[in-house]
């Protein structure tokens, strides 16, 4: 069995950047909106999506890697950013909730291939809920690496948390702080811990090898200092900060495949930015888009019923479906090729293969009546004149239903943004992670 290899970084960022041009160049356009140009209400709808994206290749062109602080108050999230440092950057204090707001730092490792940006977040548990959540989402989207920083018996809370995170699809470590203080606790109590709290799902949250143990700011010591006269006199000595494993933890994940997640997390920004941008658009234009469903209907219902030909109408119907989903893709301003709108119709008719199968059926049925009623002469037999209008009404009437049908299930796709296609963010999310190796972090959240 061969292993995949790794995929250059070059090649990884350089895939990244091409997909977020791409789309940029698109999205920034005034040649998307096709004959249908923007409102002042769809432009308002869109601005923050539009500055998301933007936002995104810019992120990748930085090339830095943010690894954010999570927690509860007062579990040292903080004095562990000090730590990494190597200096008191960041306020600490005695005092819960000295973190008010989220505060980056920028730190360039003596040894690491990538320039890091820490993010220390303020305690889960001392701001409103809904703050909270709001918050805690848009830290750990921006996040290419998430620390969870508990110390002491993990809560129900920092359990819900840890799961909200988890959902993210980021690299998470548990970082077990003041380990100085619970001398009997393991990497293997804590993983247990999880577990028993753990009744959501069959799944952990977390390996082993994703919990560390630190003591960011050592307890300090009662030492005997002789002094110079024989005399001895104890004083408190303070312990340099036990870090270390927790560092290289950080610099083994993003030298081997910070680069790779650094643009999914891009990548995945875009995609978000373009699906929001899609939705809204298709919110705000549902009477435009009703008016093309029902016009393309009517036209195939009409040449399906008058066409003598049997089989033709299957072909005319289908060039029909296409024709409306480029048109509906245009009234969205999305970007669609003939060839992504006949994969699109591909998709929708296996979606709805009941209905269809049994629209193609009764079409080929009638429409081999109609073309035994021509073979058989109009002219000759005036009477099969209404045998050929009542097959053709009532093949008209069943495609014209089944246009109607792939109109609506193509708003649904649609909806969702155009992603894929050559260098669509989809595409080239998919490609990122096929080229990752089995073992990687990335290729196990993509499983999970």
């Amino acid at each position: 069995m061969t292993s995949k290899t790794s995929p250059s970084v070059s090649s990884i960022i350089g895939l990244a950047r091409a997909s977020l041009q791409q789309s940029l160049s698109w999205y920034a356009s005034s040649r998307r909106h096709w004959n249908y140009p923007p409102d002042a209400k769809l432009q308002g709808a869109v601005k923050d999506d539009l500055r998301n994206l933007k936002g995104a290749l810019e992120k990748l062109e930085q090339q830095v890697i943010k690894v954010s602080a999570f927690g509860l108050v007062s579990r040292g999230k903080s004095t562990v950013i000090n730590a990494l440092l190597g200096e008191d950057v960041l306020a600490t204090g005695a005092i819960n909730g000295v973190t008010k707001w989220p505060k980056s730092i920028r730190w360039q490792p003596p040894t690491g291939k990538v320039e890091i940006e820490f993010i220390d977040t303020p305690g889960l548990d001392e701001i409103d809920g809904e703050s909270r959540a709001q918050m805690a989402r848009e830290v750990s989207l921006q996040s290419d690496l998430i620390l969870f920083v508990v110390a002491g018996d993990i809560t129900r809370t920092e359990y819900l948390a840890l799961l909200e995170l988890r959902r993210t699809q980021k690299p998470l470590l548990l970082v077990f702080n003041k380990v100085d203080l619970y001398p009997d606790t393991d990497v293997r109590s804590i993983y247990q811990q999880l577990q028993e709290l753990s009744n959501e799902t069959n799944q952990p949250l977390l390996t082993p090898d994703e919990v560390v143990m630190v003591s960011a700011k050592p307890q300090p010591i009662k030492v005997r200092v002789e002094l110079a006269d024989g005399s001895f006199r104890e004083e408190w000595e303070d312990l340099p900060p036990r870090v270390d494993d927790l560092k290289e933890k950080i610099l083994i994940i993003l030298n081997r495949e910070g680069k790779a997640l650094l643009a999914l997390n891009a990548l995945n920004q875009a995609k978000i930015a373009q699906e929001n941008i899609a939705h809204k658009t298709v919110e705000l234009r549902q009477k435009e888009a009703e008016k093309i469903i029902w016009q393309y209907a009517k036209y195939k219902a009409l040449i399906v019923a008058v066409n003598p030909i049997a089989l033709v109408d299957l072909l005319v119907g289908a060039i029909a479906d296409l024709t409306m989903i480029r048109a509906l893709a245009r009234l969205y301003g999305l970007p669609i090729t003939s060839y992504e709108a006949g994969k699109l119709w591909q998709t929708i008719v296996k979606s709805l293969t009941g209905l269809i199968v049994g629209e193609i059926i009764t079409m080929i049925m009638l429409g081999f009546a109609k073309t035994g009623t021509t073979l058989n002469s109009l002219w000759e037999n005036p009477g099969n004149f209404t045998a050929f209008a009542s097959a053709g009404l009532l093949q008209g009437g069943i495609a014209g239903y089944g246009s109607y049908l792939v109109g609506k299930a193509a708003q649904i796709y649609l909806e969702n943004g155009c992603t894929w296609g050559n260098f669509g963010t989809s595409s080239v999310i998919k490609e990122i992670i096929a080229q990752v190796p089995a073992e990687s972090i990335i290729s196990r959240l993509s499983n999970e």
